[in-house]
């Protein structure tokens, strides 16, 4: 039976309120954070916006389509990790660079040179105890005040979805690498 759009649907009231800056949060254990973060990252592009992103586990070796996509246009993106931390044989160097990645970070967030910072798979290193979770709560409530935040990664903490403004959760319902046993393809995840 076809579905009807629904009757009782009514636009979001105008409360008077000014626009701001947004922190945004991407996670859960399905496909598509990063996705979705870099989607609103080349949106923001489209619409003349000064971005950049910054990519905690992916190393600056990478070729991933994001990187290639970015760098064609001129977009800054900044590798700080060396691949899959799960599968790494130096924590701490990984660790060191999760830390150099949050310094970047943070020197963009202050600034007051962008309109939009991509941190991208930031909630792992986080969940690791790599980066103080406090001090990303306080430099996301300190940001300049129309600077967008999107933070990627599944396990976001209690804290940094409480200090954010939108976050999504993105559920796996289907994947076609454990039910079809579908391995990564180019132009789709990566």
């Amino acid at each position: 039976m076809p579905k009807t759009p629904p009757t009782n649907f009514k636009p979001a009231p105008n409360l008077g309120r000014e626009l701001k800056g947004l922190v945004i949060i991407n996670t859960g254990n399905g496909k598509g954070k990063s996705t979705a973060g870099f989607g609103t990252m080349f949106r923001a592009w489209g619409r003349g916006m000064n971005i950049c992103a910054i990519q905690f586990i992916k190393s600056e070796k990478s070729q991933y389509g994001e990187q290639l996509a970015a760098e064609k246009i001129g977009i800054e993106i900044i590798a700080s990790g060396r691949g899959f931390t799960w599968t790494s044989k130096n924590l701490s160097e990984d660790e060191s660079r999760a830390k150099n990645g949050w310094r970047i970070a943070k020197e963009k967030i202050e600034s007051k040179e962008y309109d939009l910072i991509l941190l991208d798979e930031i909630t792992y290193p986080i969940s690791f105890g790599w980066i103080d979770l406090n001090e990303v709560i306080n430099t996301l409530k300190d940001k300049p005040e129309m600077l967008h935040v999107i933070l990627t990664g599944r396990d976001a903490e209690p804290g940094l979805i409480q200090a954010a403004d939108l976050v999504t959760e993105m559920t796996e319902v289907k994947h076609p690498y454990g039910d079809q046993g579908i391995p990564a393809q180019k132009g789709i995840e990566f």
